[in-house]
């Protein structure tokens, strides 16, 4: 038998997109070509198990193409395990548009895009990312239906950032409650590292709050506006993650924590609102765990053991099984159980019932499962 030892580079050359490391499962890539408007994009639709393909749209100028199927590898199979999580009929996809978003994004442009979308027939929904506005979803929409995030105006929720950034701020403030003993952010210092839509609002939940926060970006203009608006400082040093810090809050692009930055990295909390923040999720799970940084699998470890404490329970529903792997790997089901997974959700809260005190759920009118009616109800016995 003849055994060939081949790089990760020359897998790339070999296969340039099921040979990508990225690649695990994706049901379908679409790539995106229009001369006329310059567009060229990249869809991935990684999982429509639970309902179709959710994910934003990105616009970015990769250095190359390769980077930018990686990009759309990761971020689609990131929203499977969003959706799966957080128990939404719905899937993980993303699309990543090739160009600089401030000088080649055009109105043609994102039709065209739309365009594309459409042609899926509903298997992915897009909407806002990096290099995206409320005003192009707009656009988008009016080629297909297939599009959320757009304006109050036409029917949408409008723009999500402030809605992604207080669910990040309170993601800190969990995490910090498991690393400090308190989810108080007075005089903690924290990075924020990318200052978009998102990164500014949690500046300004942060700068609320009393911590010492510092900026950083690749733009100078809007480094200078968040921290005139904020009274925060700029990091005009050369390696951000040498320095001494309380929490680290990756909100630009992702794989900011790898081989290198690990070592480096002082923080004891990373929270931030950036997609795929490890570059190996395997790999550098560990590290983090190893240094005793608090990463966001810990937490939910520390919410079931403080369940327990307080004579409660934790039930996970899994219905997406590689993020059950996931969960496993991270000793997340160590903690709460084999037990404590359910197939569906409805098996969790019929579960989850039988462990209440029916006195207290006798009378209750709030139903915040549709399970209330036919499990605890006066009139309904179990």
């Amino acid at each position: 038998m003849k055994t060939e030892v081949v790089s990760t580079k020359d897998i790339k050359n070999l296969g340039p997109v099921f040979g990508q490391l990225s690649f695990q499962d994706h049901e379908q890539i679409v790539f995106c070509n229009d001369k006329d408007t310059g567009l060229k994009a990249i869809i991935g639709i990684h999982d429509t198990t639970l309902g179709p393909a959710l994910g934003g749209t990105r616009m970015w100028q990769y250095n190359n193409e390769q980077d930018a199927l990686n990009d759309v590898l990761r971020l689609s199979r990131g929203m499977s395990f969003k959706s799966a999580i957080t128990g939404l009929n719905l899937g993980g996809g993303k699309a990543v548009i090739i160009g600089d978003a401030k000088t080649q994004k055009t109105p043609e442009l994102m039709l065209k895009f739309g365009e594309f979308v459409h042609s899926l027939g509903g298997r992915y929904i897009t909407a806002e990312d990096v290099g995206m506005a409320t005003s192009d979803m707009d656009l988008v929409r009016t080629v297909t239906p297939y599009v959320t995030g757009i304006s109050e105006e036409k029917g949408g929720a409008g723009n999500p950032s402030p809605i992604t950034a207080y669910g990040t701020f309170m993601g800190m403030k969990a995490s910090a409650k498991y690393a400090f003993g308190t989810d108080d952010l007075e005089n903690k210092v924290v990075y924020v590292q990318g200052i978009g839509n998102v990164g500014e609002a949690l500046v300004e939940h942060l700068s609320n709050e009393g911590a010492k926060v510092f900026i950083s970006d690749i733009n100078q203009a809007r480094l200078e506006q968040v921290r005139d608006k904020y009274s925060v400082e700029i990091y005009t040093g050369s390696n951000l993650y040498t320095e001494q810090m309380d929490i680290y809050a990756p909100c630009a692009l992702g794989a900011t924590l790898n081989d290198t930055t690990i070592g480096q990295l002082k923080a004891k909390v990373i929270a931030g609102a950036a997609n795929n923040q490890l570059a190996d999720e395997n790999k550098h799970a560990v590290l983090l765990r190893e240094k005793g940084i608090v990463y966001a699998p810990d937490f939910l470890i520390n919410a079931a053991r403080e369940a327990k404490a307080e004579g409660g329970s934790f039930r996970i529903v899994a219905l997406f099984p590689p993020l059950v792997a996931s969960l496993h790997r991270f000793h997340v089901i160590d903690e709460i159980g084999e037990n404590h997974l359910f197939p569906s959700k409805s098996e969790a809260v019929v579960d989850a019932m039988s462990d209440l005190k029916r006195g207290i759920c006798e009378g209750c009118l709030r139903d915040v499962f549709w399970e209330c009616d036919n499990v605890m109800r006066v009139d309904n016995p179990p």
